[in-house]
């Protein structure tokens, strides 16, 4: 899971290097923490898309999140060109389970823009799949999806 492995800090005092999800924010995650663990585990998914759902962050917040605390650039799909050749080569199925579009290659690597760059599952299906080693940039949920309604024509 993605968020399963971010530091959340409940307390208010937190070290200085090593970012938290609640440091990262312009939101007191901490005050609102229980309340989202409870709804995750009610329901499931990815603690950072219970806290969108809650009203309690933006998916660009938790894209960022990701980015200070594990240094994945951050990619925003807004406007990006994407070459329809690139992105096939994940299968759509493909990207749609993972939540991920293929945006560039150069040699033999490719960059893939994810909502989930920690699903080492995905990034090891990808490299199986097109034989390339893969470059992970994390996106927000909602750019993926609209970037592989662009790619895929769906």
């Amino acid at each position: 899971m993605l968020e399963k492995d971010i530091k959340i800090s409940t307390s208010k005092v937190n070290d200085p290097q090593e970012p938290t999800v609640g440091s990262t924010f312009d939101y007191d995650i901490p005050e609102n923490l229980e309340e989202a663990l409870n709804v995750q585990k009610e329901k499931g998914g990815l603690l950072g898309q219970v806290l969108v759902s809650l009203g309690y962050a933006t998916e660009e917040a938790i894209s960022r999140a990701l980015t200070a605390q594990y240094g994945f650039p951050y990619l925003p799909l807004l406007g990006y060109e994407i070459d329809q050749e690139i992105a096939k080569m994940v299968p759509e199925n493909v990207a749609k389970q993972y939540g991920l579009i293929a945006v560039d290659r150069i040699g033999n690597i490719l960059t893939v823009a994810m909502s989930n760059p920690l699903n080492s599952q995905a990034i090891e299906d990808i490299e199986m799949i097109t034989h390339l080693k893969v470059q992970a940039f994390v996106s927000t949920t909602t750019d993926v999806a609209e970037a592989i309604k662009r790619c895929y024509k769906t």
